[in-house]
């Protein structure tokens, strides 16, 4: 091509291009500013955060059915264990200074009961020893507690060969098988239900945390309007109202939402349920029945002591007598079960045995040990040993109710999980796969 320019001359050239091809080749626009390019970024942001998000869905499901199982299937039974052990120790001690009142030879009942808080005790030793082996924190307690025991039992065995014999000796063992039981046994058997009772404080705290579902929540949502606003998008650009893969990750997204809401929500509730009006009440009826076994001790100690208002034995009861009267009225204000059931009769039994113990100081006073004995151990309707047993059997029942409702809130807690960990993995993916598939099909029109 020829081309004449100002002052007669001219330039030759190729051939003009045509069509703007040119201009086309010398500015080429980026893929990403391209619709097929941007469909792409945005199936691929959309197949990853779906994917992600079901991840981190999964995982929180998992923790927190896995928290569940442990609270319902492990640390609560443990936990329990620990409970009965002390409770088994403490009243084998009473059990063993109340059969010494009686003299020379303690009723039957008296040392099966002795004998069978052993066993009970020995039994839950093993099973706590072996569920927590290697764990630093019980080590020493149950070293202390496996040791010890034997001894226990040995200056128990000591006493009653001497009391039958009629030796005033066997008054001496008794009082130092129960300094073991106090100074040791019981101190290593409160430290051990205090870890496995925090271990299960910790795994209800797990099974019903907010953060982590909180986050999830926020995260489904999030992926919820990047849907929304991806098919907004789709649709000015294709002019079309609808996109089937993309409502199909819609859908399933609201219903993995809607599942981890209501599984949660009740979840939560049937697991707080448990530990506001099951295990929680019933650690304080057994504190409130260790307490009423450490007042029945001194009483009976003091008794055994001859000690008169000499003793500590009468200001440790005092002591015991308020821890108990506090323990019976935190448990009836915790669970509205047990207040209207046995704690309210329990409390009635207290407040009477109590009334006995102070009848029972004033003989001791006046070194009437003959009528303070049989008030103190007696089967009458009013005696202290009558009341105290009646008072157990009511914390007994109150905090049977309670594990009760302990047992089956946190099997319908735990259960709010059943499938839902899976559930929610394939429903991501049917998320994913319905964002790649739906924008997949929009990407081949343009081939």
């Amino acid at each position: 091509m020829t081309v004449t320019v100002p002052g007669g001359g001219t330039v030759t050239g190729g051939p003009a291009p045509a069509g703007g091809a040119g201009r086309r080749r010398g500015l080429r626009l980026p893929r990403a500013s391209t619709t097929p390019g941007q469909l792409r970024l945005i199936r691929a942001g959309l197949v990853i955060v779906c994917l992600g998000w079901g991840a981190l869905a999964a995982l929180m499901v998992g923790q927190h059915a896995s928290a569940a199982a442990d609270a319902t299937s492990t640390s609560e039974p443990l936990s329990l264990d620990a409970q009965q052990m002390y409770q088994s120790l403490a009243d084998a001690d009473v059990t063993v200074s109340t059969g010494y009142l009686y003299g020379r030879v303690p009723p039957a009942a008296e040392r099966q009961r002795y004998q069978r808080d052993i066993a009970v005790a020995t039994a839950d030793l093993k099973a706590v020893t072996a569920a927590s082996s290697g764990s630093a924190g019980l080590g020493g307690s149950l070293s202390a507690l496996s040791a010890g025991l034997p001894i226990y039992a040995g200056y128990v065995q000591d006493g009653d060969i001497y009391s039958s014999l009629g030796y005033p000796a066997g008054g001496s063992f008794i009082e130092v098988a129960s300094e073991e039981m106090h100074l040791t046994l019981l101190p290593a058997a409160r430290s051990v239900y205090a870890r496995e009772h925090a271990r299960l404080a910790t795994a209800s705290a797990q099974a019903t945390g907010l953060p982590l579902a909180v986050v999830t929540l926020a995260a489904g949502l999030a992926v919820g309007f990047f849907l929304y606003r991806s098919q907004r998008w789709l649709s000015r650009r294709t002019h079309r109202m609808l996109n089937i893969g993309l409502l199909l990750a819609s859908v399933a997204g609201v219903a993995a939402l809607a599942w981890l809401v209501v599984a949660l929500v009740g979840g939560r509730a049937d697991l707080l349920r448990p530990t506001g009006h099951g295990s929680g009440p019933a650690e304080t009826l057994a504190q409130a029945d260790i307490a009423g076994l450490q007042a029945r001790g001194d009483e009976t100690l003091n008794l055994i002591s001859r000690s008169g208002n000499t003793g500590g034995f009468q200001q440790d009861f005092r002591t015991a007598q308020s821890q108990l009267s506090t323990l019976l009225a935190s448990a009836g204000a915790q669970s509205a079960a047990s207040a209207d059931g046995p704690v309210r009769p329990a409390g009635q039994d207290a407040s009477a045995w109590f009334a006995v113990n102070r009848r029972a100081q004033a003989l001791d006073a006046i070194y009437a040990y003959p009528a303070e004995t049989r008030l103190v151990i007696g089967s009458g309707p009013d005696a202290a040993g009558t009341l105290f047993g009646r008072l157990e059997g009511d914390l007994g029942a109150a905090i049977q109710a309670d594990q009760a409702v302990f047992a089956a809130s946190a099997a319908a807690g735990s259960g709010a999980f059943t499938g839902l960990e899976a559930g929610v993995a394939v429903l991501a993916l049917a998320m994913a796969a319905g964002c790649a598939w739906g924008l997949s099909q929009r990407l081949a029109e343009y081939r």
